[in-house]
């Protein structure tokens, strides 16, 4: 056999080797040149009734937002809002030097059953991170033989530029909240 045939037959070979590696490739969806497509944020949501945002109390509505507006002020929480039927607190944290986070709590209570003595308070925290962006200032100097000169200064303008935002999921920190509020809705229910 001529080596000028061999070489035909190895390269028709490797021909094959990648025709079946590409058939191979594109049956597992990969592609030479795409990226893998993301999935949408929505479909994530699961809509399940084990993790709800709510939960039922005894009581009235202007009684248990009550308690949910004290809940929020005994954790430090600044009230923004608290029109009848719902509550609205903000707290704001420094993690470090040059991060800032907000967290915004929305308490919407819905009476429930029979003369309104049951309620439901529906809870949803959203979390705001920001980040420090430094702005350098610089100033012109004008000088009557020279012209103007631009100077930099030391001075710089800084301000909060929000990197990130989400709705903080169901769970122990909703838990923790329900507990609080439960309790001060019974202390005061006591009371009277």
């Amino acid at each position: 056999m001529s080596s000028h045939r061999i070489f035909r037959l190895t390269l028709c070979a490797l021909c094959a080797l990648c025709a079946s590696a590409a058939a191979l490739l594109a049956g597992c969806g990969i592609t030479g040149g795409s990226t893998p497509r993301k999935a949408s944020v929505y479909q994530s949501e699961r809509f399940q009734s084990d993790e709800t945002f709510s939960r039922l109390f005894d009581g009235p509505v202007d009684e248990i937002c009550e308690a949910a507006r004290r809940t929020l002020l005994s954790q430090g929480y600044v009230i923004t809002s608290a029109p009848g039927g719902s509550v609205t607190g903000r707290k704001r944290f420094q993690p470090d030097g040059e991060v800032h986070v907000e967290i915004t709590f929305n308490v919407v209570c819905v009476p429930d059953g029979r003369s309104d003595q049951i309620t439901t308070a529906y809870v949803s925290a959203q979390q705001d991170r920001y980040a420090l962006k430094k702005n350098p200032n610089s100033a012109s100097l004008g000088v009557s033989a020279v012209g103007s000169i631009s100077v930099p200064l030391s001075s710089s303008d800084d301000s909060l530029v929000k990197v990130a935002s989400e709705t903080i999921p169901a769970g122990t920190f909703y838990d923790r909240f329900f507990t609080l509020m439960q309790k001060l809705a019974y202390e005061r229910a006591s009371d009277k």
